[in-house]
């Protein structure tokens, strides 16, 4: 394969021979798939090459130095590749005992040729994939399950897939999360938890993101930021309760401006994790619009429920949750609570192709971000894309 990969495209075609043993009966399942692994550790993002290191051996001293082995480097914008994302970068990276994550800018205008230039940085041999779409993506449905679609069919079901974007869902509620984060989606959660620029604190940014991310039962790995001279003691709170929310790995943005301090904040292990925080999930009542409330018509599919698909929270949705509450020994109120929540992720959300069927009716009733408090709108990363 062009680009490269050796030992990393090998370990994936034996998990791939390895999981078609166990379905045989051949062999035993194994516990965690391979797949899990790539993100599942801190790591920091890289913008420009030119202006975090240059090279494979200076971005891999410095990490290490840091206590950090994962690196994420954009390797597209849009339909356009970005040619610091090399093949012999990658090499000089894993020759180094680092893992290379890509992501690519994404925005729906052309998404089949962005998905090629996803699956491009797999075949240069990155150990994973980031998907950032943010406020061009807003109600492009039938784009990004274009998109999911043709990214799978030439990555592979299990190859390592990720998603970022806004973390408060609920005030980006026609950002199609269910497709990019659905079935044949990423599965992996990197929410963009940039609490200083959002305007509050590091307790209630992944208070508020943890909250509105749940549903969509995908790991949640913290997105934290470095830019904008975040003080120290947050640095260290954003690390301790991500930890005690149970991430695998926080990751930063970015290493072009991150000072000298802040790498010194960021790095070694976490110790005294706070505890682990309560968790909650958001309550859906009638009258409710958005994502979330395509998402949950989907799961009450997936159970065998007769519901309309269009993320309007109306009567027929009401009844339909209320008849599945009881059924199921939960309470009948027609609010989405985390008993009812929970139950309903035992099941993976029916998949809807908008692709064939165009983009959802609620998008067409309103635009819903023009509803909500400007002053918390999350803006995009400064310089990007």
């Amino acid at each position: 394969m062009a680009g490269g990969g050796g030992p990393t495209r090998l370990a994936r075609r034996i998990a791939t021979l390895t999981a078609a043993c166990v379905a045989l009966g051949w062999v035993g399942s194994a516990s965690p798939a391979p797949a899990a692994a790539p993100m599942n550790q801190d790591g920091m993002w890289i913008w420009y090459v030119s202006q975090s290191g240059g090279s494979a051996e200076a971005i891999a001293r410095k990490a290490k130095n840091h206590d950090m082995r994962l690196v994420f480097i954009k390797s597209s914008d849009g339909a356009s590749a970005w040619s610091q994302f090399t093949g012999d970068l990658v090499r000089g990276l894993h020759r180094r005992g680092m893992t290379v994550c890509a992501w690519q800018f994404v925005y729906g205008a052309y998404p089949l040729q962005e998905a090629k230039r996803g699956a491009e940085a797999e075949r240069k041999g990155a150990d994973c994939l980031v998907i950032d779409a943010e406020s061009h993506y807003e109600g492009r449905y039938a784009a990004a399950d274009k998109y999911m679609g043709a990214l799978r069919k030439r990555v592979g079901p299990d190859y390592p897939v990720g998603f970022t974007s806004f973390p408060w869902v609920d005030y980006h509620p026609t950002l199609p999360y269910s497709v990019f984060l659905g079935r044949g989606g990423a599965r992996f959660n990197l929410p963009q938890v940039y609490w200083k620029t959002i305007g509050t604190s590091v307790d209630n940014g992944l208070g508020h993101t943890y909250l509105w991310n749940l549903p969509y039962d995908r790991p949640i790995l913290p997105l934290g930021q470095t830019y904008g001279n975040p003080s120290g003691d947050d640095l260290k709170r954003f690390r301790r309760l991500s930890a005690g929310y149970g991430a695998k790995g926080v990751s930063w943005w970015s290493w072009q401006e991150t000072s000298s301090s802040e790498w010194n904040r960021i790095d070694g292990n976490v110790h005294r994790p706070f505890p682990d925080p309560q968790r909650n999930f958001p309550r859906l009542s009638r009258g409710a619009r958005g994502d979330t409330v395509l998402l949950l018509q989907e799961l009450l599919r997936a159970w065998g429920r007769d519901v309309p698909v269009d993320g309007s929270f109306g009567d027929k949705t009401r009844r339909v949750l209320k008849s599945y509450q009881r059924a199921h020994g939960l309470t009948d109120s027609g609010v989405t609570d985390k008993p009812t929540w929970r139950e309903l992720r035992e099941r993976r959300p029916e998949r809807i192709r908008w692709s064939r069927r165009g983009n959802p009716g609620f998008l067409r009733a309103s635009k819903l971000e023009a509803e909500l408090p400007a002053a918390l709108e999350m803006p995009s990363t400064p310089g990007r894309p």
